[in-house]
């Protein structure tokens, strides 16, 4: 097998058990949602309507930044666009798409998500929510580029999630704090006679800096 060949085999693999996470942890039911991850300039993403435990080393699926097929008989997701919008306008190396309860019922709620968490600082500032589209089509990708000017996550209205990242699990773990803020904001709010308390955006650019040098070197 030669390097690229490893290097797809790899990367497929990891897109599988990142596909197969996201199911495992209620972020997507079915077939919902999709992942994708760029290798070079090839984009291996998820198939449209087949469920991720199905998935193996046979079924490899790839296009290129046009997004002509260049690997594989199964169709790509239908959201193929919103991922390609995305390499193309981003640095990004990853791109997890999800369904997810408590994220998608805040885009029905507000244009932004409040402030309730300072882990907003990790994707880039306060969430925005993209105005709603049909799935699948190059109106939700633009209106997704447009909500992610600045960050590497936003909710979609009456749809769910998208987060990006330079590695497979960074993307994940960027929709998972999505959704546990989402989820915060949500059991706050319900409290009757009380409002939650909120950041402010100066306490939000403090955790911002804090969180620059988080974690190991």
């Amino acid at each position: 097998m030669s390097d690229d060949e490893a290097a797809i085999a790899g990367a497929w693999a990891e897109l599988i058990d990142t596909a197969r996470r996201t199911a495992a942890e209620g972020l997507v039911v079915g077939t919902s949602g999709n992942v994708s991850v760029r290798v070079g300039e090839r984009v291996l993403i998820t198939p449209t309507g087949v469920p991720y435990d199905r998935l193996g080393p046979a079924d490899t699926v790839a296009v290129d930044l046009d997004g002509r097929q260049v690997r594989g008989t199964l169709k790509p997701t239908s959201e193929l666009p919103m991922h390609l919008a995305v390499y193309c306008d981003t640095d990004a190396r990853a791109v997890v798409h999800t369904h997810a309860v408590h994220a998608t019922a805040v885009s029905t709620l507000v244009p932004e998500l409040p402030l309730i968490h300072y882990m907003a600082a990790a994707l880039g500032g306060p969430v925005r929510v993209a105005p709603y589209a049909l799935y699948g089509s190059e109106e939700l990708a633009g209106h997704t580029l447009k909500a992610l000017e600045g960050r590497t996550g936003c909710l979609l209205r009456n749809h769910g999630t998208l987060t990006y990242g330079n590695s497979l699990a960074q993307a994940y773990d960027r929709t998972a704090q999505l959704e546990w803020m989402c989820r915060v904001w949500l059991t706050a709010a319900a409290v009757p006679g009380h409002a939650p308390s909120l950041l402010s955006p100066a306490q939000l650019d403090e955790a911002g800096r804090r969180l620059g040098g988080y974690g190991q070197p």
